[in-house]
């Protein structure tokens, strides 16, 4: 997990300042990503508070075999991966599924590119623990 923690934690500021460009050149245009970057500020928050959790409470507690008091974070854990979800479903719904328009700049398909690569390994960090982590230390119980 610590894999996917390291990356989140280098993506979502970058894609946030590309995103606070691309607005800031392109702003007045209909198909500017208008919002992006403070959803993206937003979804960093949330996300870092998120494996903190994971890292302070979670990963000690199923690390040293106390699968029985995880229940409760694993329970939380998989509601706030709801909420990732979610937010990856604004970032589809502000870009047009992640398709740059034509004439779009460097920076904004560079930013398109981050976007797609955040989409992908939040997926499968998110996938890996809800569907073999969490229920390999629940059948532990």
């Amino acid at each position: 997990m610590q894999r996917y923690h390291d990356v989140h934690r280098i993506q979502l500021p970058e894609l946030a300042r590309l995103a606070k460009r691309v607005e800031h050149v392109h702003g007045e245009r209909a198909d500017c990503p208008n919002g992006l970057a403070a959803h993206l500020e937003l979804m960093r928050d949330e996300l870092e508070n998120h494996m903190q959790k994971e890292e302070q409470i979670l990963f000690p507690l199923l690390k040293s075999g106390n699968y029985e008091f995880a229940r409760g974070p694993i329970m939380v854990m998989q509601h706030e991966h709801d909420d990732h979800g979610q937010n990856l479903d604004v970032i589809l719904r502000l870009t047009n599924d992640i398709t740059p328009p034509p004439f779009a700049c460097v920076t904004w398909r560079a930013l398109y590119t981050g976007l797609t690569q955040l989409k992908e390994d939040l997926m499968a960090h998110i996938h890996l623990e809800n569907n073999v982590l969490f229920p390999a230390a629940l059948a532990a119980i």
